[in-house]
């Protein structure tokens, strides 16, 4: 990244099912913290989200209640610039540019794409397989220099680096975008599911008992943590003994990102405790966090008027500062304006 470029963070989550326990501590906790630091802009990415199968009637509830997890967890639409994607259309306009400039052999490495399409790949519809270059304009519309995101994004942040990097080559523009970086922090930066702990804890897994939902009360988290998937041996009392037990190291890692503590310190905690009696802790521990989170949830979707007007403003201001970034675009490209 060039230093004439001023530090901007850039990331986005899809309105596609509840927000859960992996969003939070995955994302939105360290957007919070960003926000101290950072001009930031924060997108619920609804174009994204038309790359999987979803129900039309219920995209506009999603982008709110995506919004409200935001806010609700900290974001402040007075320091922060909160909108939803389809509101600036130069996100648009830039991926086609973008998709002008990517390589098809760049997108053949994508090892998300890989992953979604399995061995359905020519059925696969062509948004989900140049997704990544939408995300690549999503960040550099903004000249946005950081991008918090999970190990699965890593890849798709370098893309973007390679997309910025060949813009400026090709239109011999140095420096125009500036190469992101992607921040990647946290004990629990990457939840996985509560019965596989193989598996990132996703919104679309059948199973309501492999996630925690933001909006979850305190019985149904206590609930879904006492059924929790571990194994028969007893609680580890090293780091290293983790590495065979995925279950385990979910649990252990987001007690640690709880209570801000290391895993090992956790461990420390509770050597020689049963697994109830660890559940009962994180269940505790978990409920006091969450639960603050889910109540001002239900006031800010008690309002939907006033949660659309928070969007509508938050485009505003992502049009205003993207406007002057598309149109010396066109101009370097070529295009008539």
């Amino acid at each position: 990244m060039s230093e004439k470029h001023t530090p901007l963070v850039f990331s986005g989550m899809q309105p596609t099912g509840d927000p859960h326990l992996g969003n939070y501590l995955g994302a939105i906790r360290n957007w919070v913290r960003l926000q101290e630091r950072y001009r930031c802009l924060y997108c619920i990415v609804d174009m994204h989200a038309l790359t999987a199968d979803h129900d039309p009637k219920k995209l506009a509830q999603g982008t709110r209640e995506v919004a409200a997890a935001f806010m609700a967890a900290g974001v402040d639409p007075k320091r922060s610039i909160v909108f939803n994607q389809a509101q600036v259309a130069a996100h648009s306009e830039l991926a086609w540019i973008f998709n002008c400039v990517a390589r098809i052999g760049w997108l053949n490495r994508m090892t998300q794409f890989k992953e979604k399409s399995g061995k359905n790949r020519e059925a696969m519809s062509v948004g989900l397989y140049t997704y990544p270059v939408l995300m690549a304009a999503d960040i550099l519309l903004y000249k946005g220099t950081h991008v918090p995101v999970g190990d699965d994004q890593k890849q798709h942040v370098e893309l973007a680096r390679d997309i910025a990097q060949k813009f400026n080559n090709d239109f011999d523009t140095p420096d125009f975008f500036p190469l992101p970086e992607p921040i990647i922090t946290g004990p629990a930066t990457r939840v996985m599911s509560l019965r596989d702990g193989t598996a990132k804890m996703s919104k679309s897994d059948p199973s309501e008992y492999s996630r925690i939902n933001l909006t979850d009360d305190a019985d149904t988290i206590a609930q879904k943590l006492k059924k929790a998937k571990t194994d028969p041996h007893p609680l580890p009392e090293t780091e290293k003994e983790l590495e065979s037990r995925p279950e385990v190291e979910n649990l252990i890692s987001i007690f640690a990102a709880f209570a801000d503590k290391s895993r090992q310190a956790v461990l420390d905690e509770f050597r020689g405790a049963q697994f109830s009696t660890f559940k009962s802790a994180l269940a505790e521990l978990t409920v006091s966090k969450l639960a603050p989170i889910a109540g001002e949830m239900r006031r800010l979707l008690s309002d939907p008027a006033e949660m659309d007007r928070l969007l509508r403003k938050g485009a505003d201001q992502a049009r205003s500062l993207s406007a002057p970034i598309i149109a010396e675009v066109r101009h370097i490209v070529g295009l008539a304006t």
